[in-house]
């Protein structure tokens, strides 16, 4: 019922995750993601105390991989469960268990790791990492990611919300987007928000840690 790509910028350090599915808020259970630590989407009968538990590894200085491998060797449920991750260094994993609905695969590539289940085509996640190639911000890169997803079959059915979450210096997020439900294109709306949104983002960060040096300062109505 959901894809979703974990990726990293190796020229600013940024990490993120986007993801979309036909299930209501999505993102509220299947994104994750720390400043200077990693990415992980957690998803397919979700258990969404699988993110921290990942990156709270990562943090302690494991590698994507053995974090996820030493995570899932504590899961009750590892068949159900499909978890993709990625590092600050940008090395990935996945895992994909056996009980994953429908149609499901993944795929790695240069900084990111892409995943889905209840595909409407085994090469979805091999599309996102593709799309992900392309020049830009993160953001701008996992955006890219989610509409090659979809220009390649997407899920079976109609997806219904979405959401992109970053994270780069601070430990709140870059940007936190989400499209909780819409009979409409979430992905869409995720790109529309992130197109208004992008151009400010370095300016709120500047406004939380130097109210003074922030260029809209004292403008009635700025928060």
């Amino acid at each position: 019922m959901t894809f979703s790509i974990v990726g990293r910028c190796a020229e600013t350090g940024q990490l993120g995750m986007a993801i979309a599915s036909s299930s209501p808020a999505v993102a509220a259970r299947c994104a994750f993601a720390r400043a200077g630590v990693g990415a992980v989407a957690t998803q397919n009968v979700t258990n969404p105390a699988l993110g921290p538990a990942v990156l709270a590894r990562l943090a302690k200085g494991m590698e994507a991989e053995a974090a996820l491998a030493a995570v899932m060797g504590e899961e009750h449920f590892p068949e159900f469960r499909q978890v993709l991750a990625v590092d600050s260094s940008g090395r990935t994993a996945v895992h994909s268990g056996p009980r994953a609905l429908g149609t499901w695969s993944s795929a790695i590539g240069e900084d990111c790791a892409a995943g889905g289940n209840l595909l409407a085509d085994a090469g979805v996640p091999a599309a996102m990492v593709a799309g992900f190639s392309a020049p830009g911000a993160l953001g701008d890169r996992l955006i890219a990611a989610m509409v090659a997803g979809l220009r390649a079959g997407g899920e079976a059915g109609p997806i219904h919300s979405a959401g992109m979450l970053l994270v780069h210096e601070e430990a709140w997020p870059y940007a936190e987007l989400r499209c909780d439900w819409t009979e409409g294109d979430p992905v869409a709306e995720i790109a529309r928000a992130w197109e208004v949104y992008a151009p400010q983002a370095a300016d709120y960060v500047t406004r939380a840690l130097d109210p003074t040096a922030a260029p809209s300062y004292g403008v009635p109505g700025d928060e």
